[in-house]
């Protein structure tokens, strides 16, 4: 070799040795290949410093965009100390019956006045005296609303609840509630509800905000888990791709490119068969002895065509070594060359020579 093309390739070994990472340079996958076949292997590309590499390298962050939605009517949550709630499980008398269900008409009278705040304690004595009625607390929950007490106003619905699981009211209240938390799913799901058990307009003008929001957000939350599985797929892609060529180049590396390959043991070879059939490469299985005159002159030959053809595989096994693999392979006489690809003999020749032997390796690659 020329001394120019020796220090050219100096050059080229002490600049991987100061960076290792270069062997990952695209322009040098001959030189990766070539140090695979010889049976070395070969570091991971680095991830500090400069050369850091994400799985996913080739991919822009997922940035979710804002959603527009309509909020004129959001406040904020209220933290208030719970009201008086009273004792459901008591049996109420009809004497305290009537009289809560007068102190909700004059709870109604005030709140008709504006007089709120007076509407709430009337609302809250008409509770303690029939802890049992769903209607009253989600009166009381509809007047904690106009005092934007909406954390309050789930509270009442909730314990209406409690009494009659389908107090259409308490839907519309806790609906109510949650669109002026701006909970929109939450709150779409109560006033559908709501509206189908007892229709009004007031539902159906809050509907309308809440259901266009909901969807927005049901939207982008469609969008984005879309983007993100769509992600997850060719990650999960690419390192399907990466495990492929890993396996791959440890089993080019075994086969020895341009090499004959003694094999040892009916296990040896079967592995060996089985790397080149999973790399779809034509095998050439050469059943050999020491004591065989044709063998020997055939086997410089037969290294020779080795190195001719480095993406065949050449398979050299000797009968008397190996008795269990020549029993399997039927072989009667040596030399024999057996020609496997895929797994399958797809022909046989004994005592050839060279000319013979590429006629076959031409027919079959």
């Amino acid at each position: 070799m020329e001394a120019e093309k020796i220090d050219e390739i100096k050059v080229l070994i002490n600049q991987l040795k100061s960076d290792a990472s270069l062997v990952h340079h695209p322009s040098l996958s001959f030189f990766r290949t070539y140090i695979l076949s010889l049976g070395a292997s070969i570091p991971p590309l680095s991830t500090s410093g400069s050369h850091v590499i994400l799985d996913d390298e080739a991919e822009d962050p997922i940035v979710e965009s804002d959603i527009e939605l309509d909020e004129t009517d959001v406040v904020e949550p209220d933290n208030d100390p719970p009201l008086s709630m009273g004792d459901p499980s008591v049996e109420v008398s009809e004497e305290n019956q009537d009289a809560a269900q007068a102190l909700k008409s004059k709870a109604l009278v005030a709140l008709s006045d504006g007089q709120v705040d007076e509407a709430l304690g009337l609302l809250t004595d008409a509770i303690m005296l029939n802890p049992c009625s769903a209607i009253l607390y989600a009166t009381r929950g509809n007047v904690l609303l106009k005092l934007k007490k909406p954390n309050a106003a789930i509270q009442d619905a909730n314990a209406a609840f409690q009494i009659n699981p389908d107090s259409a009211k308490a839907y519309k209240v806790r609906g109510m509630a949650r669109a002026m938390l701006g909970m929109w799913e939450d709150a779409a799901k109560d006033l559908r509800i709501a509206s189908k058990l007892d229709y009004d307009e007031d539902i159906d003008s809050v509907l309308r905000k809440v259901e266009s929001n909901a969807n927005k957000i049901e939207s982008h939350r469609r969008k984005y888990v879309r983007l993100r599985n769509e992600r997850e797929v060719r990650k999960n892609e690419r390192e399907k791709q990466r495990q492929r060529e890993a396996q791959a180049a440890q089993l080019k590396s075994s086969l020895k490119d341009g090499h004959v390959i003694s094999t040892h043991s009916k296990t040896e070879l079967e592995k060996r068969l089985t790397a080149a059939a999973k790399l779809d490469r034509l095998a050439i299985l050469y059943f050999t002895a020491t004591w065989c005159g044709p063998c020997r002159t055939i086997s410089p030959v037969y290294s020779t065509l080795a190195a001719k053809y480095p993406h065949v595989v050449f398979l050299k096994v000797d009968i008397d070594e190996v008795r269990d693999a020549a029993a399997k392979w039927n072989v009667a006489s040596v030399p024999t060359f057996f020609f496997v690809k895929n797994g399958k003999e797809m022909d046989r020749v004994v005592g050839a020579d060279k000319s013979s032997l590429e006629k076959k390796i031409a027919q079959y690659t």
